[in-house]
């Protein structure tokens, strides 16, 4: 986990006034927000090439912050547009009033991910850790000569369900090191995403619980080196209800347990 995060800050002059409000430090210091450049007139048609001209600037910094409405919406898209392939930086949106359907042409334009505003410092930290997570753990596996079917190190585009998977992965490696607050972030993140589908409210939640308990699970077992007993302890659960979670989530200990003593005892 990273202790500072720099954002950068690329605003339109329809949003002057909430960008300007954003530049400092945040979190304690753990967040950092810079202004990129001069705000852009979304009537200049030479201003939407100004996030691809600013691709060099843009690697100091751990992600692009754009905030987006429907005041800027069609100058973000075609911003997008021209930066995909170019941008390597991964660009977070802070959205405003916009519609499912438009946050998901956004991704398809190379959106990373978007936060809902108002903007709350430890959930767009949530988000950006998840993200250099991912490029962390796309970097492993090629480093391990495994390919990462159809993604780049550099993309972070997260709207399709492999992107979920690596994302959850990601989590599960660093989830017993998060604090509580980082834990409520990411799952308002996951709620938020949600919500943006047409999946009703009790699916939803299911669905973000269980990928909690799927994460927290493996990561204690992985800890342990595949001791179920010692997992539960330390999880402050009954080894039975730890077992029923395992049982629930079709999860095995036998690949956790690293050169196991042939006198030493196996659980499970």
């Amino acid at each position: 986990m990273r202790e500072r995060l720099d954002c950068a800050i690329l605003s339109t002059r329809c949003h002057q006034d909430w960008a300007s409000s954003w530049l400092g430090a945040h979190s304690g210091g753990r967040v950092h927000v810079h202004a990129l450049d001069s705000d852009a007139e979304v009537s200049s048609p030479d201003s939407v090439h100004v996030l691809a001209a600013a691709s060099m600037r843009l690697q100091r910094f751990d992600a692009c912050l754009v905030p987006v409405s429907p005041k800027n919406l069609g100058w973000v898209r075609t911003a997008l547009s021209a930066a995909n392939g170019i941008v390597r930086t991964p660009i977070l949106a802070s959205v405003n009033g916009l519609s499912a359907g438009a946050i998901d042409d956004l991704y398809a334009l190379g959106l990373a991910d978007f936060i809902r505003d108002p903007v709350c410092t430890e959930e767009l930290r949530a988000r950006v850790e998840r993200l250099l997570d991912t490029r962390r753990y796309n970097a492993g596996k090629a480093a391990s000569g495994h390919a990462v079917v159809g993604e780049t190190l550099t993309d972070y585009r997260a709207p399709s369900r492999r992107m979920d998977t690596q994302l959850e992965q990601a989590l599960c490696d660093t989830i017993l090191d998060r604090s509580g607050m980082e834990l409520e972030a990411f799952a308002i993140a996951s709620a938020s995403r949600c919500a943006t589908t047409k999946e009703y409210f009790k699916l939803a939640k299911n669905q973000v619980i269980e990928r909690f308990e799927r994460a927290y699970i493996t990561a204690a077992l992985g800890r342990h080196s595949g001791n179920i007993a010692m997992a539960a302890r330390a999880a402050q659960k009954h080894r039975r209800a730890f077992w029923a979670l395992m049982r629930k989530h079709d999860i095995d200990a036998a690949p956790f347990r690293r050169d196991p003593h042939p006198n030493r005892p196996r659980d499970g």
